[in-house]
């Protein structure tokens, strides 16, 4: 299966692109093959929600007299069209930043407009602006439908006068469809059946990149692609065995590579206090730094996931470790985020070693590149440590929600 997702006819996998479409439809076929339920509500193995996109299609702005050059202005927009001045009743708020640090929740402010915005930062900024500059370029998709706010961000030298300003601007907004694949397992003991344990994993990935040595399709085979096939692998095991007291949820993800759009819907539609556990699944194609037989726990401190787990191991040569790239936030980075920080003890299993992963996000995370004898060493020690929450003999504990959020 990691060879159907990450081939090259998949094309990426990108969110809402024809490969990504691709992807879920295969998924979906997976998931009928092996005989699995539907989550309540559906109709089939798709979960699908609306997103937004919205495109920059002209914008002109002029600060003092001054046209500001097309790479030195950027805008955040829920409004097909705009037409702006400073002599409008109200006016857009203006900020002026020079060279001092950037305000806190700046950023936020600018991509999540709350009222009419025009900011002004100095060049002593560039960089930033260049990285909200790539971000927008990047992501344009939104969950929620875009407000009736904009937000204008110029990089120029800051102004010694009142601010004078014309602004005029157009933007394509459509709606487009996004697609999780979800399947069930009903649990066995009408006590815990109620009791959720989700499988995850994202199947989404980057689409096509700028060409090297004329290779230009991000494959994804390690992320996720591998976390992704055994989310299915461990489908078809706990099929075969119809022995969990608890439901099984096993859901692929889609938008993790923008911002976790799929599993931020799919935690709106279940209730949080009924799943026990969440077993997130991200890039198990490598070894871990640990050696063989091992993988990782983000969050591992935060609950007793990980050492329910390891008590199902004893006597077998996996081990799970905790996460030892706390300086990265992976805690907060992959899909489990959503649930956690709703109190579900939402933990990531990975063994990438991504401090020093070249491949990462890159045409070169190829099929050819993983160790497929230590994926199936990491989906078998997964199926073996899941067995007492499975069975509902064991329940971790909560994450406190209040934590999550703090720490984000």
């Amino acid at each position: 299966m990691v060879r159907a997702l990450s081939a090259d006819d998949m094309q990426g996998r990108a969110t809402a692109q024809p490969g990504g479409l691709k992807a879920a439809q295969y998924l979906s076929g997976e998931f009928q093959r092996l005989g699995l339920g539907l989550l309540p509500g559906l109709t089939t193995y798709e979960q699908t929600f609306p997103a937004y996109e919205t495109r920059t299609a002209a914008l002109f702005v002029t600060v003092n007299g001054v046209s500001i050059a097309k790479d030195k202005a950027l805008l955040v927009s829920g409004e097909a069209k705009l037409n702006w001045t400073d002599e409008d009743d109200p006016a857009a708020r203006v900020m002026v930043i020079g060279e001092q640090a950037l305000p806190p929740q700046l950023f936020r402010q600018i991509l999540e407009p709350t009222e009419n915005l025009l900011v002004i930062l100095d060049p002593a900024h560039a960089a930033e602006f260049a990285r909200l500059a790539k971000r927008l370029r990047t992501n344009r998709l939104h969950a929620e439908k875009p407000t009736a706010f904009s937000s204008v961000v110029v990089l120029m030298p800051t102004p010694n006068a009142a601010v004078k300003f014309r602004v005029a601007a157009n933007t394509s907004i459509r709606t487009i469809e996004l697609r999780n694949v979800v399947g069930v397992l009903p649990g066995k003991d009408k006590a815990r059946a109620a009791e959720l344990v989700v499988f995850s994993a994202h199947y989404d990935h980057l689409g096509l990149l700028p060409a090297v040595a004329g290779d230009s399709i991000a494959n994804g085979a390690d992320d996720d692609a591998s976390g992704t096939t055994a989310v299915v692998a461990l489908a078809e095991h706990f099929k075969k065995k119809d022995d969990n007291a608890r439901t099984l949820v096993f859901v692929a993800f889609t938008g993790e590579e923008i911002g976790g759009y799929g599993s931020g819907y799919f935690s709106r539609q279940v209730v949080s206090e009924q799943v026990a556990a969440m077993f997130n699944i991200e890039m198990i194609g490598k070894q871990a730094k640990f050696g063989p037989n091992t993988a990782f726990i983000t969050g591992f401190d935060k609950s007793d996931f990980g050492k329910l787990l390891q008590q199902n191991l004893v006597g077998t040569p996996f081990r799970f470790e905790p996460d030892p790239y706390p300086d990265q936030n992976l805690f907060y980075r992959s899909d489990n985020a959503t649930l956690a920080r709703l109190g579900v003890p939402a933990h990531t299993i990975s063994t990438d070693q991504i401090p020093t992963d070249k491949r990462y996000h890159s045409v070169d995370d190829e099929v050819e590149s993983l160790d497929l004898p230590n994926m199936t060493a990491v989906i078998t020690g997964i199926a073996r440590s899941a067995t007492g929450i499975i069975s509902g003999a064991q329940t971790p504990t909560r994450i406190v929600p209040e934590a999550v959020t703090k720490k984000r």
